[in-house]
Order: C-alpha cells, then sequence, then structure tokens
C-alpha cells in the first residue's frame, strides 16, 4: 500500500524545491529508497509535465566501485554521469539505507579520484550552479539510532521536518538577510572560539526547501583573507565516511594554519588537497525548530536550530568569495545554552546569544516563532 506521506513529500520537492515546469527533464537520482518512494517523485514530475530519468543506485555498490577505482575508470563514469546531468534542468537526489560509515574504508587516494574527476565536476560545478536541485536523505533504522529515536519516531519527525510549509520560513528569514546584507564584520564567541571575519558585499542566501529538505539556514561567505582566530566544533562531523569530532581550526590571514580533532592526520590529508580546502567557502545560520540535536548526518545536522556552519573549501557561486577547491565541508557549532552557548556580533552588535535571535525583526526565527509563525 502506498504511503501518503510519500506522496506529500514528492509533492513538496516537485512543486516547492525544484519548481518542475512542463518539459523539464528531471533527474530522480534514488539511492537506497523504497521503490513505492522513487514512483511517488517520478509520478509528481510527470504530473508536472517534466520527463523524468531515474538512476536507482546503492551505496554498497557505490564504494566497490570506488575501492577498486583508477583514474580512468572513474572519468569514464564521471563522463557519462556529466553527459546525463548535462541534459536536466531539475535533480532531485534521495539518499537513504544510509550506513553513514559506508566508504570509511576506502583509501583516501581513491576518494581524492572521485572528488576531482568525479564530484567536482558533475555536481559541484554543473549541477550546483546549472540546475534546480534538491536533495535529501530517507530515514533508515541507522539514521534513527545515531538520533537515538527509535525507527518510527523517527520516521514521524522526518515527515514532520521535511514536509513542513517552507512558505513561512521564507517570511521569517527575510530580515535576516537583509541584515547580513548590511553587515561588514563578524565577531562570534563561545568555547574554544574566538573567530572574526568580513561578509562585506558577498551575496547573501536565504534557505527554505528551495535545494535541502530539510532546510533552515541563511549563508553567506567570508572575504577570503580576512578570517582570524580560532574556532571549536562541537558536532560530529563526517567527511567520506570518517567521523571527526573535536574539529578545531586556526586561522590567520583566512588560511587555517592549524587543524585538530579526534583524527588530525585525516583532517589535514583532507585539509591539503588543494589550496583552497585550507580557506573558507561558506558561513550561515541555521534555525530549523524541529531539528534541535545532531545525528551526524549533515542536511539535518547544518540546520540545527541555534547552530552556524563554517565550511573550508569551495565557495558557492551565489555567494562567492572567489575561493575554488575539490573540497566543500560544512562544520557545524551549536550555541544554545545545552551545548555550550555562545554569542554572535555583526559589527560590534550582539544578534545571537546561546542560539536565541535577540533582535526584535529577528525573533520570528526563534524556536516557539518559527513553529507558530
Amino acid at each position: 500500500m502506498q504511503d501518503p506521506r510519500f506522496d506529500k513529500l514528492a509533492d513538496v520537492l516537485v512543486r516547492h524545491s525544484t519548481k518542475v515546469q512542463p518539459n523539464d527533464n528531471v533527474l530522480i537520482d534514488a539511492f537506497d529508497v523504497p521503490a513505492e518512494l522513487t514512483v511517488a517523485v517520478l509520478r509528481a514530475v510527470q504530473n508536472a509535465g517534466g520527463n523524468g530519468v531515474v538512476n536507482v543506485r546503492q551505496n554498497q555498490v557505490m564504494r566497490a566501485l570506488f575501492q577498486g577505482a583508477t583514474e580512468e575508470s572513474i572519468k569514464l563514469n564521471a563522463d557519462g554521469a556529466l553527459y546525463q546531468m548535462q541534459q536536466m534542468q531539475c535533480y532531485i537526489g534521495i539518499r537513504g539505507g544510509y550506513n553513514s560509515a559506508e566508504l570509511s574504508d576506502v583509501p583516501s587516494d581513491k576518494m581524492k579520484l572521485y572528488t576531482k574527476f568525479w564530484l567536482h565536476p558533475v555536481h559541484l560545478e554543473h549541477r550546483v550552479k546549472k540546475t534546480r536541485w534538491c536533495i535529501l536523505r530517507y530515514p533508515s533504522a541507522s539514521m534513527a539510532q545515531e538520533a537515538q529515536m527509535s525507527t518510527e519516531a523517527f520516521e514521524k519527525f522526518f515527515f514532520e521536518v521535511c514536509t513542513f510549509d517552507y512558505s513561512r520560513m521564507e517570511r521569517a528569514v527575510a530580515p535576516l538577510k537583509a541584515l547580513m546584507e548590511q553587515t561588514d564584520q563578524v565577531h562570534i564567541i563561545g568555547p574554544g572560539t574566538d573567530l572574526q571575519f568580513s561578509i562585506k558585499d558577498i551575496g547573501v542566501i536565504p534557505c527554505y526547501g528551495s535545494h535541502n529538505i530539510p532546510d533552515g539556514e541563511c549563508f553567506t561567505a567570508p572575504i577570503k583573507d580576512s578570517v582570524q582566530g580560532t574556532i571549536q566544533f562541537n558536532t560530529p562531523t563526517i567527511e567520506h565516511g570518517v567521523t571527526y569530532e573535536n574539529v578545531k581550526l586556526s586561522f590567520k590571514d583566512g588560511k587555517i594554519i592549524e587543524a585538530t580533532s579526534s583524527n588530525s592526520k585525516k583532517l589535514n590529508e583532507v585539509l591539503d588537497t588543494d589550496e583552497g580546502a585550507r580557506y573558507i567557502g561558506e558561513f550561515s545560520l541555521a534555525y530549523n525548530p524541529y531539528i534541535l540535536q545532531p545525528m551526524k548526518d549533515i542536511l539535518f545536522d547544518e540546520k540545527i536550530a541555534g547552530s552556524f556552519h563554517f565550511t573550508p573549501g569551495q565557495a558557492y557561486e551565489d555567494a562567492d568569495n572567489g575561493n575554488r577547491s575539490e573540497v566543500h565541508w560544512d562544520m557545524v557549532c551549536i550555541q544554545r545554552e545545552e551545548f555550550g552557548g555562545g554569542e554572535i556580533y555583526f559589527d560590534g552588535k550582539l544578534v545571537r546569544k546561546d542560539g536565541v535571535f535577540v533582535l526584535p525583526e529577528l525573533e520570528a526565527l526563534n524556536i516557539e516563532n518559527l513553529k507558530g509563525v
């Protein structure tokens, strides 16, 4: 029996997120998700007048592909993927059955081949810049375990947060976008953190379900050489299947000059991928009122209410500070009081304290208000 929640989610993805129009070519990239959900999305695309193209993938197969990768084999796969992506106006990526450590034993040199020849040209350069795209996870028992919830409770949470009325969020974030566009200096203070940088004249992008489901962030980028100081992240972060705890980065003139974590060796290997990996490509404030705890899934964690993320690597074209890299690694710090607190200042004025927006025009983004805006 078809779960009606699939149809509701598919409608959000097709009509709100990617805004599929008649004759749009739409690529549905489905990793380890129920066929019923893929069918629901495909039918929603067809009902909107779009032309659906479906890739059905499995993460275990991708792991085997990467483990045995050569530069030639990765380029061959990437060439086909790029050609396919170039035919699309829209992209919907759904990933489920998710073992977050599935790629953890793929050698670093193999993952670098994937990043350089496949991820970067196909997704960062073409999909992100030239399609209307949205990506999301599908709930699994492993995700429920990471969130410390039962599978049933996590599924309920998932559909609540993913089918939220994101038009409400769109209205609530408008004043934050305006404020960030007027801001020069940002100062962030918290446990292990004293960080300063400029966002002057960099684009500001509010997010309310157009590219990610779930959503709830407003991002920009620091002027590339302006970042000074130290930041201590309090949320686990995963990159290519490897989990890093207690990441701490120190900056001088925008560059990461020292990086430590629970796995400092691998952390620095990633940061040495290329010159741009040691500079920051994104700064974002998050405010999803339903996402309160980290679950080691960046599509959820980067939206945690009262958090911000700071991203080594590639800048987005819409909020571009000129940094270019094969890496784009969102690292999250939660500043709500129960996570140690912290303060964010724009041009010397307190904007958020302990994860709560304190300016009257921004209060609609606080947890209790955004749920009932």
